[in-house]
């Protein structure tokens, strides 16, 4: 079985490999090749899966030693694996949703001239991924955390014959580099501190020293958050995630829903024992969470690109994921549960959107949809359980996930359970808003879409059949997996081994919290039936107020960054180029200048005229003479 976990991520880097690298050969088959060796990673998970199940729960992780990766004196690095119950689970959503999504891509990009090279990515960011999460030290889990930001970069500027494309994932890239240092120092301050990358030895030291390096512990909790709002697009540095968008849809699907962007929950909920011998990070976590989420959600209620409204959901939906995992034991599995509901529905959500943009030329813009449901019946239903799913109807997986969730906040108690709580309520119903105005502006109303700049009127229609039955599959798991993980606590019992669960106590009850939630969803749905149901959606987005035309800027965050970072940035620099040009290069010429002028001087007395040297000479003579004699009469 240890030989099974080093295939599951030779097998999709060996496709990454073979169509990278095998040329043109390739070009008609690539696209089966990269989705065969995606479906091969997710059958050996699904064997080491059912293996697991057969074995005690303290019984059940395995470790694989590969090889030594760095062997110096005194700095040992190593290649090993370690499958438990939480890589597992992100091991069946990787390889499971990332298969779906390859065989989705091949309907999708059969027309790109390019596809071969498209499945290469999807493969190494698969591999990638797998790596991060299956590495048994913090080591290689930074070998596959850089894997799936150059995967992550390669595949947003997949079309890089888009300036917007091209832009855009090279933004992704530079905000990550900020999120990747805070994990890099943090590495370093582990090595430093406790003389080991392995979990085995970190994070039970750091349990254990929770009394004696506090600051140095703090520390390193502060670094791994860094890293994970990188990945995650949490606030601060959430702003490349709406721009990523220019990249192929089932990228969207992929790494900005189901995989990539839940690393950083993934390194908070792996690292628990330094967070909660750290309780000043924690609070950062849960603060980092709750306004993200928040944050998210407002973008979400302005956008008028599919896409970019559906990335400022998947950015509110990190941040529960995100104050569930600062919240400790509470709120550990709970974060890990509707990660991994999230990865179903919103998986499906986004294949939903690229299923519609297949339809109607590639737009992008839902005032230009409505009443698509009439053309694309299977879409609608598909994303319209996503949709169900995501704001928490009663009975699918985001009603268990989610209320878990809220409840976990209220249970950490005192006033920071009531403002995470109410936090989390107030995300609902906006959740809720903007949600159905997604569904209301694509799917109802009276046909809105008008000719193309080439003058081509779309001609919506159903999608084949590669990409409707992953929306299908996709849409089973929106509607039961939150119920199934929930029945006899499956899922808490299944995590409690590795991540630890405590129920709290919660000054309220599940039945309330219930009850508040479903009125938020009420609440939610109405002001968005109430302006997009009732009334006529216009072309033209109207002027807004204050707050809508914040948000339709992303709350103003790439101005801020841009007078703050770039403006800031570049005063800098030309105050170093004032100072290097005044202080710098002044002391420097102004030595030559001196040493220059006198040589100058000096160099009028070797003229090369002897009779010059033969006066010199004589009037040394004199002046010495001159001066013995003085002496003597002195």
């Amino acid at each position: 079985m240890e030989t099974l976990i080093g295939l599951l991520v030779a097998a999709p880097l060996l496709g990454a490999g073979v169509l990278l690298t095998g040329g043109r050969r390739f070009d008609r088959t690539g696209h089966l090749l990269g989705t065969l060796f995606a479906l091969l990673s997710f059958v050996f998970g699904m064997v080491l899966f059912v293996n697991m199940l057969g074995k005690n729960a303290d019984d059940r992780a395995l470790h694989s030693h590969l090889f030594t990766w760095v062997p110096v004196e005194g700095f040992q690095a190593q290649v090993g694996f370690q499958l438990d119950q939480l890589s597992m689970t992100f091991v069946l959503l990787i390889t499971g949703v990332g298969t779906l999504i390859h065989i989705y891509s091949i309907g999708y990009m059969e027309h790109d001239e390019r596809r071969r090279r498209f499945f290469g990515y999807l493969n190494l960011f698969l591999a990638a991924m797998l790596l991060l999460v299956l590495a048994d030290n913090y080591l290689l889990l930074y070998a596959g955390w850089e894997g799936v930001g150059l995967a992550s970069y390669l595949l947003i500027g997949f079309w890089q014959h888009k300036p917007s494309a091209a832009t855009a994932a090279k933004k992704a890239f530079l905000v990550n580099r900020v999120g990747d240092m805070g994990l890099s120092i943090g590495i370093m301050l582990m090595f430093t501190t406790f003389g080991s990358f392995a979990f085995s030895n970190v994070l039970p030291r750091a349990a254990q020293a929770a009394g004696t390096q506090h600051a140095t512990i703090t520390g390193i909790g502060f670094m791994l958050l860094l890293a994970a709002c990188g990945k995650s697009a949490q606030v601060p540095l959430q702003s490349w995630l709406g721009d990523a968008m220019e990249g192929p849809t089932p990228v969207s699907a992929l790494i900005h829903a189901a995989t990539m962007v839940t690393a950083g929950v993934y390194l908070i909920v792996r690292s628990g024992a330094i967070f909660n011998a750290a309780p000043d990070a924690q609070t950062a976590v849960v603060t980092v969470g709750a306004v993200t989420l928040l944050f998210g959600a407002i973008v979400g209620c302005a956008k008028d690109d599919i896409k970019k409204a559906l990335a400022g959901s998947t950015m509110s939906q990190i941040g529960y994921m995100i104050m569930a995992a600062g919240l400790g034991p509470i709120g550990y599995v709970f974060a890990i549960m509707h990660l991994v509901t999230h990865g179903f529905f919103k998986a499906g959500l986004f294949l939903g959107a690229g299923s519609v943009m297949h339809g109607m030329n590639d737009e992008v813009d839902m005032r230009r949809y409505g009443g698509l449901r009439k053309f694309m019946p299977i879409t609608f239903v598909t994303f319209g359980l996503g949709y169900l799913a995501i704001i928490g109807f009663p009975g699918l997986s985001g009603f268990f996930s989610k209320d878990k969730i809220i409840e976990a906040a209220y249970a950490k108690g005192g006033t920071e359970g009531w403002i995470l709580g109410s936090a989390a309520l107030l995300g609902a119903a906006i959740t809720a808003f903007y949600m159905t105005r997604v569904m209301l502006m694509t799917f109802f109303g009276e046909k809105r879409w008008v000719p193309d700049a080439e003058g081509h009127e779309p001609h919506p229609h159903e999608s084949p059949k590669s990409m409707t039955v992953p929306m299908i599959i996709l849409a089973f798991g929106s509607v039961f997996a939150g119920g199934l993980f929930s029945i006899n606590s499956s899922f808490v019992k299944w995590l409690e081994p590795v991540t630890g669960h405590s129920e709290g106590n919660s000054p309220v009850s599940t039945g309330t919290v219930t009850a508040a939630t479903m009125v938020c969803l009420v609440i939610g749905v109405g002001i968005a039936w109430l302006m997009y149901g009732r009334r006529s959606v216009p072309a033209v987005a109207p002027r807004g107020s204050l707050v809508t035309r914040a948000a339709r800027r992303d709350l103003l965050q790439d101005d801020f960054n841009h007078v703050v970072l770039v403006r800031g940035g570049e005063h800098l620099t030309r105050s170093l180029v004032y100072l290097d040009h005044s202080l710098v290069d002044g002391v420097v010429n102004g030595s030559a200048a001196s040493v220059g002028g006198l040589s100058g001087r000096l160099r009028r007395l070797q003229n090369g005229y002897v009779r010059s040297y033969a006066v010199s000479m004589l009037g040394g003579t004199a002046v010495v003479v001159a001066a013995t004699l003085l002496m003597r009469a002195v």
